[in-house]
């Protein structure tokens, strides 16, 4: 009987390391594949800034034969600064309503 008892601890104990090495088989599957996500949601977040940046100097050249160069800088930068604001209000209230 103790021979029995012992052999189902042992079977028990090697059946639990197993299932941790699957879990942990798959956890590592998953980080990979987030960890190749990640980088690519990185590189498209800096190539959508260098594109709002172009924006915001193609809108500053254009208005720049309008109002002059100084004023255009002025009017973009402070639509843009504006814009920022409201955006970061809104974040800021809907950060308010979320309960931990």
């Amino acid at each position: 009987m103790a021979t029995l008892v012992s052999r189902l601890v042992d079977e028990a104990r090697s059946l639990a390391g197993a299932e941790v090495e699957l879990v942990k088989a798959r956890i590592g599957a998953k980080t990979s594949a987030y960890k190749s996500a990640i980088v690519f949601f990185a590189i498209a977040g800096v190539l959508a800034l260098g594109a709002f940046i172009a924006l915001l100097v193609g809108l500053i050249l254009s208005l720049a034969t309008v109002i002059g160069p100084g004023y255009a800088t002025l009017v973009v930068v402070g639509v843009t600064l504006v814009v920022a604001g409201v955006l970061a209000l809104i974040g800021k209230s809907r950060l308010g309503g979320a309960k931990p």
